[in-house]
């Protein structure tokens, strides 16, 4: 499958890239996509609620009134769930919500992501480009040159760029990430997905391997 490459004014640069068949173009496998998007948003919950239950309560166990002749229920203890100030019943615990899925079936999701982008025409790849200094405008209008202003968008970076990743950081529906940060759920969780040209040879050989 080959892309035009375009420029950061959104123009076709004459160029074209071709896509690997092994990481862009295979059959989805759309259950490895959805085990590798509910562990990751599982392993995002912290897991620190906790309620107090009736044996964490602090009070008194003296006898709170007498067994017979109230004409109510029985009560034996002021930390009585059904009483003001008392325990819950079945509360929330602390627990660990993280799931552990085998690294052939993540690389497998991610490969099925990125090929459902490709069949959708939603991947862009743009050339290699550099801002002077941390500007939201610049990249703003870059989003604006693509098309993508009101969009969700992900831009795949080769490498760290420090000037690039500052420009997007205060932009709610567009993130800057490396190739080594890209995950099935940033894959599935956009409308586009920009490639940097460098950055494709590094998506490959990282999903490419044994």
């Amino acid at each position: 499958m080959e892309v035009a490459v375009v420029d950061i004014q959104g123009k076709k640069t004459g160029r074209k890239v071709k896509l690997s068949k092994t990481v862009f173009g295979i059959e989805p496998n759309t259950h490895a996509v959805y085990l590798d998007v509910k562990s990751h948003l599982a392993n995002k919950r912290q897991g620190t609620h906790k309620a107090k239950e009736r044996g964490e309560i602090k009070g008194s166990t003296r006898k709170i009134k007498k067994q017979k002749g109230t004409g109510t229920a029985r009560a034996g203890s002021i930390k009585n769930p059904l009483f003001r100030g008392g325990g819950r019943v079945f509360g929330p615990r602390v627990r660990d919500y993280s799931q552990k899925v085998n690294k052939k079936v993540k690389r497998l999701a991610r490969k099925s992501a990125l090929t459902i982008k490709a069949k959708e025409n939603a991947i862009i790849v743009l050339e290699d480009f550099q801002f002077d200094a941390p500007k939201t405008t610049s990249y703003l209008n870059l989003l604006k040159s693509l098309g993508l202003e009101n969009k969700k968008s992900v831009v795949v970076l080769a490498e760290p760029n420090k000037n690039v990743y500052l420009s997007s950081r205060n932009i709610k529906n567009s993130q800057a990430i490396t190739s080594s940060e890209l995950n099935t759920y940033k894959i599935v969780n956009t409308n586009s997905l920009v490639l940097f040209e460098s950055a494709i040879a590094g998506i490959e050989t990282l999903l490419n391997k044994a």
